[in-house]
C-alpha cells in the first residue's frame, strides 16, 4: 500500500477497476508522497485533499456497487496551475489573481474528471508562462528533483517535477514553445506536445488568443510512455463521451499498438545549426537512433532546413505586438526578472533596438542581438507578411522530408534541449538552448519526449572558450552535470502522434529507463 505511487497510471487504474486496491487507498498514498518531497521541490502551489479523498470514496461506493469506472478511475493526479479548475486560482504567477476561483473546468480538465481520475491539486509555472523555468513573485521557486540548485524547466516545471518524483500518476501542462517538453527531459519523464489545434489552451494570460500562428497545445506529462498515450487519448476525447461541446471535438487518434516500427523512415539530426548540444545530448541521439534502426527501422543522417529563419520567424510571431498584451496581463503585479528584461526587449522600438545591439556585441552577446532584430514591429501588416513566411517555410519543411533518400520520412529523432537541466537564472542568456522544441511549434507537428540517458562523468563539457555569453552559460551548465537526465525528441507528422508514441515506447522499452532514485 506504501508503494501504490510507483505504479504508473495505467497499472493504478487497473488495480482499482479490479478491486485489487481502493481508490482511496491510492489517493492517501500520492498525498503522502507529496508531503514527503514537496518540501524539497516546492511543485504543489494549490490542493484539494479533502475534495479528492471524498472523491475517491464516492468512486470505491460505485465500483462496490458494480458500475464500470472510467479509464482512468480513481488515478490520483496534477495539473497545472494556468488550467482552470473550479473553485481553484489559475494565477499565472500574477499576485493579483491570487483571490480570482475559476467558475468551470478547462475542457481537457473536465475530460479527466469525466474519465473518473481524482485531481489532487495545481503545480507551479513560470510567470505567463513564457520562460524556461519555473519561478514567480507569487509562489517562488520549483527545484528539480535530481540538483535543488537547477530547474525543473518551464513552464511546466511543477507538473514535470512532482510526476518524476511519484506524487502524481501524471497530469496536465501546455506547450508553444517547449513547456512541456523541456520540463520532461529536465525531470527525466515523458511527454507529448499533440499537433497544432488537437488540444487547444484556452488560457488568456500569456500569449494572447489572438495570436494564431503558434497556438499552445495542452499535453500530457508522465513517467512512461503508455501513460502518456492514455492522457493523450482521454483529453482528446476519445474515451469521453457527453464533452460540452465549447469547442469542436478533437481529430480521431491512432493507435501507437497498430504501428510497426520496423517499417518506419527516420530521419534524425543532433545539430541543427543553431546552437551546439552538450556531449551527452549527441550521444542520447545516437543511442536512440541505434534502437529504432536495431528494430527495422530505416534511419537517414538529416539537416533539417532554414533553421534559423524559422526561429527568427517563431520570435517575431511572438512578439508582433510589441508585448503590449504581456504588459495588460502583468497590470501593476511584481515582475519577475526574466520577464521584466523579455518586455524590455520586445516593448521597445526600432530605433531603442538598434542602439541597444552594439551595447549587446560589446557585452558578448551577439547571439542575443541578433535575436532582437525580430522585435520593434507592431503593425498588422508585418504579422500577416509573417504568417505568410511561415506557410511557405512549412510547405519547404514538408518537401524536405518527402525528399529524402529511400522516401519520405515518418519521423524525426533530434535533441529535446541543447544541454541537461539549466541552473537556476540561466535560460535569461539561453534563448537558444530551446531552439530544438519551438521549430515544431512553429510547424505544428507533434512532437514527445522520452528519456534515455544521464550524462557520464567526464562528458560534462566540449565546448571552447568563448567571449560569446550564451556559450559561457552553456558550459557552465554543463559543468556538473554529471547524473542529469537527458532525453531525446521524437517528432511526427502532423495528426500522427500515435506513430511517434510508437517510437518513443520502442526507445524507453530498450533502455530500461529507471528514472528517480530519491
Amino acid at each position: 500500500m506504501e508503494n501504490l505511487w510507483k505504479l504508473s497510471a495505467s497499472e493504478l487504474a487497473g488495480a482499482i477497476a479490479r478491486g485489487e486496491v481502493s481508490a482511496l487507498a491510492a489517493v492517501e498514498a500520492h498525498i503522502a508522497r507529496i508531503a514527503e518531497v514537496d518540501a524539497k521541490l516546492h511543485a504543489m502551489v494549490w490542493t484539494r485533499y479533502d475534495e479528492a479523498r471524498a472523491e475517491a470514496r464516492e468512486l470505491d461506493r460505485r465500483r462496490a456497487a458494480g458500475e464500470a469506472l472510467g479509464p482512468l478511475g480513481g488515478v490520483p493526479l496534477t495539473i497545472k496551475e494556468s488550467l482552470d479548475l473550479a473553485g481553484s486560482p489559475s494565477t499565472y504567477g500574477l499576485s493579483s489573481r491570487a483571490k480570482v476561483l475559476a467558475e468551470r473546468d478547462d475542457r481537457h480538465v473536465a475530460r479527466l474528471k469525466r474519465a473518473g481520475a481524482i485531481i489532487l491539486g495545481k503545480t507551479n509555472v513560470a510567470q505567463l508562462l513564457f520562460f524556461v523555468e519555473t519561478d514567480n513573485p507569487l509562489y517562488g521557486r520549483t527545484d528539480n528533483p535530481y540538483d535543488a540548485e537547477r530547474s525543473p524547466g518551464g513552464s511546466s516545471g511543477g507538473q514535470a517535477a512532482i510526476i518524476a518524483t511519484g506524487g502524481s500518476a501524471l497530469g496536465l501542462g501546455s506547450d508553444i514553445a517547449g513547456s512541456l517538453r523541456i520540463p520532461a527531459a529536465f525531470c527525466g519523464i515523458a511527454s507529448l506536445k499533440p499537433t497544432a489545434g488537437r488540444t487547444p489552451d484556452e488560457g488568456r494570460l500569456s500569449a494572447p488568443l489572438g495570436q494564431r500562428a503558434i497556438v499552445s497545445q495542452v499535453g500530457v506529462l508522465a513517467r512512461s510512455v503508455a501513460d502518456v498515450a492514455l492522457g493523450l487519448e482521454v483529453i482528446n476525447g476519445g474515451r469521453n463521451p457527453g464533452d460540452d461541446g465549447r469547442l469542436e471535438p478533437g481529430m480521431p487518434l491512432g493507435d501507437p499498438a497498430t504501428v510497426d516500427v520496423a517499417g518506419l523512415r527516420v530521419a534524425y539530426y543532433s545539430d541543427d545549426g543553431t546552437f551546439a548540444v552538450s556531449p551527452a545530448v549527441a550521444r542520447a541521439v545516437k543511442k536512440a537512433v541505434e534502437i529504432l534502426r536495431a528494430r527495422g527501422a530505416t534511419v537517414t543522417a538529416w539537416t533539417p532546413p532554414e533553421v534559423g529563419h524559422a526561429l527568427d520567424l517563431a520570435f517575431g510571431l511572438l512578439s508582433a505586438d510589441g508585448g503590449v498584451g504581456l504588459v495588460r496581463n502583468l497590470g501593476r503585479d511584481p515582475r519577475d526578472p526574466r520577464i521584466a528584461k523579455m518586455l524590455q526587449a520586445a516593448t521597445a522600438s526600432r530605433s531603442m533596438l538598434s542602439l541597444l545591439r552594439p551595447l549587446l556585441r560589446l557585452s558578448g552577446r551577439n547571439k542575443l542581438a541578433a535575436i532582437t532584430r525580430n522585435y520593434g514591429r507592431r503593425d498588422a501588416d508585418h504579422y500577416f507578411g509573417l504568417v505568410e513566411a511561415q506557410r511557405a517555410y512549412q510547405a519547404r519543411f514538408a518537401a524536405a522530408l518527402d525528399g529524402l533518400d529511400g522516401g519520405p520520412a515518418d519521423l524525426v529523432l533530434c535533441p529535446a534541449f541543447a544541454l541537461p537541466a539549466v541552473r537556476h537564472g540561466a535560460t535569461e542568456e539561453l534563448l537558444l538552448g530551446g531552439a530544438y522544441t519551438i521549430l515544431w511549434n512553429l510547424l505544428g507537428y507533434p512532437a514527445g519526449v522520452v528519456p534515455v540517458t544521464r550524462v557520464q562523468s567526464g562528458e560534462e563539457s566540449a565546448r571552447p572558450a568563448s567571449r560569446e555569453k550564451m556559450e559561457q552559460v552553456a558550459a557552465e551548465t554543463e559543468r556538473g552535470s554529471a547524473g542529469l537526465p537527458i532525453a531525446v525528441q521524437v517528432v511526427a507528422r502532423p495528426w500522427r502522434e500515435h506513430v511517434a508514441l510508437a517510437a518513443m515506447a520502442a526507445i524507453e522499452k530498450a533502455v530500461g529507463w529507471e528514472g528517480f532514485r530519491g
